[in-house]
């Protein structure tokens, strides 16, 4: 475990969980402890704002960003089936001992987050996700076919192109798109600016990921409480009313809750309402011995 920055009781470091696969890692304050998993296009800096309020209301934050996101290594050759992308979150929470955490996952992140909330109900006391449905497959069929154009990206423009498919897509996600400024964009393409070839690579390879099993008929199967919290804001990005009666079907303790006048991005837009609904969740769910 390489420790990389130490400030301000804030320490970033890489975990190695195989030969060629590392989780980048950032831990910050003090109290009950609260994982923050990324997206397919965010990282720890998109948590910049959420992670101040959530140290100052008395959690420790562990942001961990999965394989081929973030700062986290891109293998080209590594099974990144959201399966074996929550089996590694699993192995990194296990490495610094964390038991009975609060998740908190946007996007595609949520996808993970309900397979480790299944397959390791030890380490997740309350499961809380943003604009994240119960997604079957890493890339939707759309990006799938975009990434068809992946090999011409360095040819018509490299990280310039992709800065510009990245500030166009947050502004469409976004109800309240002040947030998305120059500065945002560089650091939500920081890590494929310092890898070009190694993140696309790593996009096809989650394209062409296979899971192992279904994600839906183990969805009874988690016995933590569980928050889908959406976007009151008309965008695009969010989760479908089939996937939300999905949840409200099979999880035993699900709620679905919204922020009015926010996005995808609730965390960039509202990140006030992210605490306050895992303050609720916290005053309803006991700790498990």
């Amino acid at each position: 475990m390489a420790l990389l920055a130490d400030t301000a009781g804030r320490h970033s470091f890489k975990v190695p969980l195989a030969a060629t696969e590392s989780l980048q890692v950032e831990t910050s304050g003090a109290g009950p402890p609260v994982v923050l998993i990324p997206g397919l296009f965010g990282s720890e800096f998109g948590f910049r704002k959420l992670v101040p309020l959530l140290n100052s209301a008395g959690y420790r934050t562990i942001v961990v960003e999965p394989l081929g996101i973030g700062s986290s290594a891109r293998p080209q050759r590594a099974d990144y089936s959201l399966t074996a992308q929550a089996d590694r979150i699993a192995g990194v929470l296990d490495s610094l001992g964390i038991r009975q955490t609060f998740v908190i996952a946007h996007s595609l992140g949520g996808a993970e987050a309900f397979r480790l909330a299944y397959r390791r109900p030890d380490l997740v006391r309350g499961l809380i996700s943003l604009e994240g449905g119960p997604t079957e497959a890493a890339i939707t069929p759309a990006f799938k076919r975009a990434l068809r154009f992946a090999p011409w990206i360095k040819l018509f423009g490299g990280i310039k192109l992709v800065r510009k498919k990245i500030r166009t897509m947050l502004l469409a996600s976004s109800g309240d798109s002040t947030w998305v400024t120059d500065d945002v964009v560089l650091g939500y393409t920081a890590g494929a600016a310092r890898s070009l070839d190694a993140t696309l690579k790593a996009y096809l390879a989650m394209a062409n990921s296979r899971e192992p099993e279904k994600l839906w008929p183990h969805l009874a199967e988690i016995r933590c409480p569980v928050r889908l919290v959406l976007g009151g804001a008309r965008h695009e990005g969010d989760v479908g009313a089939d996937e939300v009666r999905l949840l409200q079907r099979t999880v035993r303790a699900f709620a679905l809750d919204s922020v009015a006048g926010a996005g995808h991005f609730l965390y960039e837009e509202q990140p006030e309402a992210v605490v306050a609904v895992l303050g609720r969740l916290q005053a309803s769910t006991p700790r498990r011995l």
